[in-house]
């Protein structure tokens, strides 16, 4: 089968497509024919090894939408089933293998291109939202990174859901309308969200802020965060580590939670099952979408890597295989 391997971490240089064979499945395991894969940020993070050690050929990626092709004998899924999955081993392939608990049906009337768009983004942003955040529809919350793949979804769920004001940031102006048409009431940049929340809350703060950047912009989050409020802190594509002291929350009453979905993945799968037939039966009423900024063939996933380091996109990018 065809596939996109790196043989050592680096820039976006290393990944090569390559003939390798078809991977084999074990029990409680299904092998499904890829029809599109997405291209998320920890992608990146794990070709450049800054997720840990790899073992070499390394396949990166995290989800896939397909049909199946092989199940075990009792399993309940069946030869030609649509499905959206995890990989056990990297999803930039022509087959993929994933653990039946990470496996999903999807609807006839979702397409394979939709549907990939989902797994990882939608999953954790709604688990983010109604699960660890708690958020009321009286709250103000922010979504740092707004316009990205996650940031997108949360803004929207957000809106479906009610809450009264949603405020994003972004790294770049140019990507406030696109922020706005998602559903959030005011966008501003890294710079100046902590004054602008402020004067938006009458000084209280918001009362749930998503973080995934880190770094300087965890602790400036706390600058603008209420009372009892959250900060949910779920990456660091700041690639930088975010502090806080243990005064900044004990005498406020304040929160920090974290969240990973890789960790819920490996430890507490099961969890997943009815969050992705919520989004999927959001996505196939056309409740909730994420634009596609661009969808490249498996050969070009070197290019799928370059736009995304390069930020300049909204939505999600794909890889067809």
């Amino acid at each position: 089968m065809k596939a996109v391997i790196q043989n050592e971490f680096g820039d976006a240089n290393v990944l090569s497509y390559a003939d390798i064979d078809i991977p084999k499945r074990s029990e409680n395991e299904v092998l499904i024919k890829t029809k599109y894969t997405s291209v998320n940020y920890a992608d990146i993070k794990q070709r450049m090894g800054t997720k840990g050690e790899g073992s070499f050929p390394l396949i990166i990626g995290l989800d896939v939408s397909g049909v199946v092709e092989e199940v075990s004998t009792h399993s309940k899924f069946s030869k030609g089933d649509r499905v959206i999955a995890f990989s056990k081993a990297g999803s930039y392939a022509e087959y993929i293998v994933a653990n039946e608990h990470l496996v999903f049906k999807i609807p006839d009337n979702l397409s394979f291109e939709k549907a990939a768009t989902m797994p990882t983004v939608s999953i954790l942003s709604y688990i983010l939202l109604h699960e660890i955040g708690q958020v009321n529809k009286t709250d103000t919350i922010v979504i740092h990174s707004a316009a990205g793949g996650v940031g997108s979804m949360l803004v929207q769920l957000a809106k479906l859901a009610g809450v009264e004001k949603i405020i994003g940031t972004v790294g770049n102006t140019a990507k406030e309308d696109y922020v706005k048409k998602l559903g959030a009431d005011m966008v501003c940049t890294y710079d100046s969200f902590v004054d602008e929340v402020m004067k938006q809350t009458n000084n209280q703060g918001a009362d749930v802020i998503f973080d995934s950047v880190a770094g300087e912009v965890t602790s400036r989050s706390l600058d603008c965060l209420a009372l009892y409020g959250t900060l949910v802190q779920f990456g660091n594509s700041s690639g930088k580590a975010g502090t806080f002291k243990t005064s900044d929350v004990h005498s406020s009453c304040r929160s920090v939670k974290g969240f990973s979905l890789g960790t819920t993945r490996k430890h507490n799968p099961g969890r997943l099952a009815p969050v992705a037939a919520k989004v999927t039966e959001l996505f196939s009423e056309n409740k909730i979408a994420l634009p596609i900024a661009q969808v490249f063939d498996l050969s070009d996933a070197t290019e799928a890597h370059k736009l995304m380091e390069s930020r300049n996109y909204v939505g999600k990018i794909l890889i067809k295989i």
